[in-house]
């Protein structure tokens, strides 16, 4: 046996120490236990071993607080894609935080309905706003867009077959397919057109009598230019009635709000795409919409009445703090400028590269490090994918690899990217109110001086 070992103690003579045993009222003496067991394993193999009470404390105090520190727990955005999907998508604004906090506080009239006395329906709550806002006729909210399209399908197509542009079985993020989670709903898929170009007529000549819908899936995360051509909801549209089946447009990203005035083009939005005539549109909560995760479906009363109908219904549904981030964040609609302002990703896009410039130049003098750079953020979740949207981002130089990896492991993870030799964080996808924790992550990430 090697000195080392010799000198290791026993678990149970430390854990009878004062200064250790002062620990199990905080961590629990169990979870103290499993922790000094850990450092002396991890010391037989040569690792630190603590020599006095108070660093034997400090080891213990580090090792549990980086076990019981959650997987999921807040970071800072500075990639420059607003809508990041591995890191949340759209950030809530203030009265949906408010909402939910206001919901989480105790009982509520999920399924109540106050003025009756009976039981009510969670499909209620949100849909007199998305009605009132976009102009549909009904509206149901799932967990997301996903599962939207699934419900649409189950309840108007299962055991029948769906006509689908070939241009449009797109794959989404997490190698998700459309063509995929179409087939799960029950539905045979009817492929129409070629990768590049389909026309209303393709449409046409595929419907028969096993026909149960049309679907449209807006293309949201690429473009495809030159050689094209596909049929619009509006030229689907007397296809659809002339056979007597629904059209269900599946919509992607959620804008309420143009958004040419600040450059970023081509897009319609919501209420535009309700006027164009499908039965039923499908689109998230979590992007371009700027609330939480959700898969709104807007449409007529019938088909929508059918999809409230049917079982599936119940697996997909939303819960309350949802239902209450989702409603709080539709009620700032009712004023654009407001939601322009308060809807954080919408704030993040509108944002004038003049007022980003001052806020890097902030952050590099107060860490005294680093230097201020132009550069182009994007919006991301599938929304406006060619866009870049001119930006400013904090650069560091120096031992990069290193600091970025310090970075990601601070208490709050500041996720930037590595290009051209630079680290890269990117402050259009940084809330403003949030520079203060970004300085003090740097501040741990450069160490003393800065780099």
């Amino acid at each position: 046996m090697t000195e080392r070992r010799r000198a290791l103690p026993a678990v149970g003579t430390v854990i009878e120490r004062p200064g250790i045993q002062a620990l199990a009222t905080r961590w629990t003496r169990t979870l103290v236990t499993e922790a000094v067991r850990g450092i002396i394993a991890a010391a037989r193999t040569g690792g630190p071993l603590p020599s006095d009470d108070a660093n034997w404390a400090m080891a213990i105090d580090a090792r549990l607080a980086e076990q019981t520190r959650p997987s999921l727990r807040p970071a800072i955005n500075a990639t420059g894609v607003v809508l990041h999907t591995n890191l949340g998508r759209a950030p809530l604004a203030r009265a949906a935080l408010d909402a939910i906090g206001a919901i989480a506080h105790g009982a509520s009239t999920l399924e109540y309905d106050p003025e009756a006395g009976v039981r009510g329906s969670r499909h209620t709550h949100a849909a007199r706003l998305l009605c009132d806002l976009t102009g549909a006729d009904d509206a149901i909210v799932v967990n997301n867009c996903a599962a939207g399209l699934v419900l649409a399908l189950q309840a108007l197509a299962a055991g029948r077959e769906t006509v689908v542009s070939r241009g449009e079985l797109v794959e989404i993020g997490g190698s998700f397919r459309v063509p995929e989670i179409m087939e799960a709903s029950g539905t045979t898929l009817v492929e129409v057109g070629t990768t590049n170009r389909t026309h209303a007529d393709d449409y046409r000549r595929a419907i028969g009598p096993r026909t149960a819908a049309i679907v449209k899936v807006h293309r949201s995360n690429f473009a495809i230019e030159g050689f094209v051509a596909e049929a619009s909801v509006r030229d689907l549209r007397p296809i659809a009635q002339d056979a007597g089946i629904p059209l269900i447009h599946d919509f992607g990203s959620g804008l309420m709000l143009d958004l040419s005035p600040w450059g970023l083009t081509g897009e319609v939005t919501v209420p535009e795409t309700v006027r164009d005539g499908a039965d039923l549109i499908i689109m998230s909560g979590d992007k371009l919409l700027g609330g939480p995760q959700a898969g709104i479906v807007l449409g007529t009363r019938d088909t929508i009445g059918a999809l409230r109908r049917h079982p599936l219904a119940r697996a997909l549904r939303v819960d309350k703090l949802t239902i209450a981030a989702l409603e709080a964040t539709l009620g700032l609609y009712r004023d654009p400028a407001r939601a322009r302002r308060e809807i954080p990703a919408l704030a993040m896009l509108t944002e004038s590269p003049a007022a980003i410039r001052a806020r890097a130049e902030g952050i590099v003098a107060t860490v005294a490090s680093g230097a201020v750079a132009p550069c182009e953020s994007t919006v991301g979740g599938g929304a406006f994918p060619t866009a870049r949207i001119p930006s400013f981002a904090v650069t560091l130089v120096d031992d990069i690899v290193a600091v970025e990896r310090r970075l990601r492991h601070g208490a709050i993870p500041v996720v930037g990217r590595l290009a051209d030799g630079r680290l890269w964080l990117d402050l259009r996808s940084v809330p403003p109110e949030d520079d203060a924790v970004l300085v003090a992550m740097l501040r741990e990430a450069l160490g003393p001086g800065g780099r």
